[in-house]
């Protein structure tokens, strides 16, 4: 009986991770049919981001797909930093490790966006990319106004 008693909370525990991982496991397997539709994307377990043409989207995962997502052009993006931490960091500057992780998106008007993300170097990746092809709508832009 007392072997039983001492055995309860370890069968207790394992049951809560065996539930965890199935929840999490749902979250991906919905992430994956959403993230179709995108050109490149990312899943952590804060946030799920989506890029397709000058547009990205990104939200909460969630069991039955992303929620609360937001859409933004890049055409509306005057500068891609990274935030760690509450610091923003110039282009170049990359940490190895932070707590808060935000890709930092500043707008032409009103306030700006942050894309949550667990790793620094995927947010530096994600940046680097975006700052391309941020640089290539704007020379795009330059030639048809200059035409």
């Amino acid at each position: 009986m007392e072997r039983g008693l001492l055995w309860l909370p370890l069968l207790a525990a394992f049951v809560g991770l065996a539930w965890a991982g199935w929840h999490e496991y749902q979250k991906v397997q919905a992430y994956q049919r959403w993230a179709a539709q995108f050109d490149r994307s990312k899943y952590d377990i804060r946030a799920v981001l989506g890029q397709v043409g000058p547009t990205l989207t990104w939200g909460r995962p969630t069991r039955q797909g992303p929620v609360d997502l937001i859409r933004v052009s890049l055409l509306e993006v005057d500068q891609i930093r990274l935030q760690v931490d509450g610091q923003l960091l110039e282009p170049g500057d990359h940490p190895r490790a932070g707590r808060q992780i935000y890709l930092h998106l500043g707008l032409h008007q009103g306030p700006g966006h942050q894309i949550p993300f667990t790793e620094v170097e995927l947010a530096s990746r994600w940046q680097k990319v975006l700052q391309e092809l941020l640089q290539t709508l704007k020379s795009a832009s330059n030639d048809i106004e200059n035409t």
